[in-house]
């Protein structure tokens, strides 16, 4: 797609920032918005750990996504830290748009995210989005649009958008643009995030991992990518080595599964979506250890990335 001007004769580009509480629609909207997966997806809440950056290319604008884990209030260093990279995030972007569900009421929870927001960034502007429109009727969709803008405020522009359909994702788009600044791309044509390939590859093993188990595991698996090394007998074929980490033995056999079937499947699944995203084939060596309350543990943490 080219960049050439905006509406208005002037090119515009800039940061943007999803918030809202867990599973309301933020990495779903992300990649909707990009056209390609770039952000996990899942229904358990803190599934997304790093920031990851999706690129929208219009002909007007470029907006650059930042997906950043969920605002919640900590209870393990991990939580903190996941809380401190959010405040960061913050001060950087140009807008922050809230995601509030059109199926689920207005709750303390996001009034919290709203107070929070305005206290870091008063500066930004506050956008919101109403998500998953496709799920209630019209009249529910209203009635939440009048909610969202009474707990923003009357300046702030909320927009209804249902990700998964692709209704009003365009708008959306053209909504954030208007409130960027004026100002040349950032990132080159085609490019759809700046994030490390490992850092895709991790996440995307994550995801697999999490995929219809139990809640006791999400907090407590961090996956590693050690190694990508070229086939010898194939160098068109890349050998990557990952190390999932979990806290206790008893999710070590949750994620192997019984016979070591779970790994298989979740290996089956990661590396479809990796080759997918790579454009090669690659041959995915998964091991599963226990790292003891490595949220809790600042060596730990560290050693494993956050």
């Amino acid at each position: 797609m080219s960049t050439g001007p905006s509406k208005d004769g002037e090119f515009r580009s800039g940061f943007v920032c999803f918030v809202g509480r867990p599973n309301t629609g933020k990495s779903t909207l992300t990649n909707a918005m990009v056209g390609q997966k770039i952000a996990i997806t899942s229904s358990r809440p803190q599934t997304t750990r790093h920031t990851i950056r999706g690129i929208v290319h219009r002909d007007h604008a470029q907006l650059i996504l930042v997906d950043t884990p969920g605002l919640h209030r900590p209870r393990t260093l991990l939580g903190q830290r996941l809380n401190d990279l959010v405040r960061d995030t913050y001060s950087e972007v140009d807008v922050i748009a809230l995601c509030i569900p059109a199926d689920e009421k207005i709750g303390p929870g996001d009034r919290w995210i709203v107070q929070q927001v305005k206290q870091m960034a008063p500066k930004n502007t506050l956008l919101g989005v109403v998500t998953k429109i496709d799920k209630v009727s019209r009249d529910q969709v209203a009635h939440q649009l009048v909610a969202v803008s009474e707990l923003l405020g009357p300046e702030a522009e909320v927009v209804p958008v249902s990700a998964v359909k692709g209704e009003q994702v365009e708008v959306l788009i053209d909504v954030i643009a208007a409130q960027m600044p004026e100002g040349p791309a950032f990132y080159p044509d085609g490019e759809l995030t700046d994030e490390p390939e490992e850092t895709l590859m991790a996440e995307l093993i994550r995801e697999a991992a999490l995929e219809g188990v139990r809640d006791e595991l999400p907090h407590s698996l961090a996956v590693v990518i050690e190694e990508v090394l070229p086939r010898e007998e194939n160098e068109e074929m890349l050998d990557v080595h990952a190390l999932l980490y979990v806290e206790r033995p008893s999710q070590k056999a949750i994620v192997i599964g019984k016979g070591g079937s779970r790994l298989k499947e979740v290996g089956t699944a990661a590396r479809k979506q990796i080759e997918h995203i790579l454009g090669t084939r690659i041959y995915l060596h998964l091991h599963v250890k226990v790292a003891k309350d490595w949220q809790r543990d600042p060596k730990q943490l560290g050693k494993l990335g956050f």
